[in-house]
């Protein structure tokens, strides 16, 4: 299980990512709102633990903005905030879980065991977009209701999108869910494998992809 750690503190961001790692979890700790940015735009996490108050803004409206990109992996809020308002305020804004510090790391943990068990206990075996749906266990694709041939590859990349309709994802992200080893890819293939996937899904005046130059494509 992956963790983004934003926490500007940096006793405190080394603690949790000690204390996080040595549960077996997979840490990326970053210091900043564009840190936060950037990670997320890099790589897909199970978990986010966000800190409010970060040297370039306010987590709140790193949250906000998240939420409005169609981010919708849990986010726990771990702030000195700690009145009633605050919390309510996070999470009415799309926090899934708020903690205010001082805070047990052992309740820490438990906080982020319950938002991973409520993850895996949404997560749907159908997912559904602008008129493509995919059954993840039939290994079946309607576009307008129409079955699509997918190879494994193609249904792999699509699922991918699916999961993060709206995002822009980079072509690094791609090639490290696609395959095992991202840096033996060339960077070409991923365009490759978008080309198969917009001539099966896309018709000539209605788009499903747009091309971010130089950074990756995005479902729309």
């Amino acid at each position: 299980m992956k963790i983004l750690v934003v926490e500007d503190q940096e006793r405190l961001a080394d603690f949790l990512k000690r204390s996080l790692s040595e549960r077996s979890y997979t840490v990326t700790a970053v210091s900043t709102c564009a840190g936060a940015n950037d990670a997320i735009s890099e790589s897909t996490f199970d978990v986010v633990v966000l800190d409010l108050n970060l040297p370039d803004g306010d987590g709140l409206d790193l949250l906000i903005e998240w939420r409005h990109s169609g981010f919708v992996e849990p986010v726990l809020i771990l702030s000195a905030r700690d009145t009633v308002a605050d919390r309510i305020r996070g999470l009415d804004l799309g926090a899934d879980d708020y903690l205010p510090k001082p805070f047990s790391i052992d309740e820490l943990l438990a906080h982020v065991r319950a938002l991973l068990r409520r993850q895996a206990a949404v997560k749907q075996s159908t997912l559904e977009h602008n008129g493509l749906r995919m059954d993840l266990l039939g290994h079946v694709v309607h576009v307008d209701d129409e079955p699509i041939d997918l190879t494994s590859r193609e249904f792999a990349l699509l699922e991918i999108f699916m999961q993060n309709a709206g995002r822009v994802l980079t072509r690094t992200l791609i090639s490290e869910k696609i395959w095992s080893s991202h840096y033996d890819i060339d960077a070409n293939l991923v365009d490759v494998y978008m080309s198969r996937l917009r001539k099966k899904l896309e018709k000539s005046d209605s788009p499903r992809f747009r091309t971010v130059r130089g950074i990756g494509y995005q479902l729309l």
